[in-house]
């Protein structure tokens, strides 16, 4: 393997850490500071029931958990006008709004190109919900997410 591969991909893992770390901040009320750790501690690379877990890239999960905490009315803002009107982001599924927050979060801090963020939260909506329409759902909501914050990039 590559060694931009194995950015790549630890990368990619950053980001379903991102948005599990926001799922999980919000369901048990723990704070940044004790979610970034036990994720960095415990989860990065760790080992399963025989899986190993992906080691993530610790400075853009940081960044993006951080982002996405410090900007949340923003980010929800910027959700909900993508949303159709009567499914405003507090009616949407727990994993949904941890993984628009992480999507959102890196589009306004602008670390990767729209679309790069667009197809690797799609993949993170596809591990969460395999057989489901939410990945073409949330292709939808944050291709116009994109579009409002980062129209330059298209």
């Amino acid at each position: 393997m590559t060694k931009a591969n194995d950015k790549r991909q630890m990368k990619s893992a950053a980001r379903l850490y991102s948005v599990q770390a926001l799922f999980q901040m919000e369901s048990s009320g723990q704070t940044v500071e004790a979610v970034l750790r036990e994720f960095e501690d415990h989860r990065f690379g760790a080992i399963y029931e025989g899986d190993e877990m992906a080691e993530g890239h610790a400075k853009l999960f940081r960044t993006v958990v951080d982002d996405a905490v410090n900007h949340q009315a923003q980010l929800d803002q910027l959700t909900d006008r993508a949303l159709v009107a009567k499914w405003p982001i507090a009616r949407i599924d727990p994993t949904l709004r941890a993984l628009f927050r992480a999507a959102g979060a890196e589009l306004i801090g602008k670390q990767a190109p729209p679309k790069v963020v667009i197809s690797e939260y799609v993949d993170v909506a596809k591990a969460f919900f395999p057989e489901g329409r939410e990945s073409k759902f949330v292709n939808g909501v944050l291709d116009h997410m994109a579009r409002e914050v980062q129209p330059e990039g298209f």
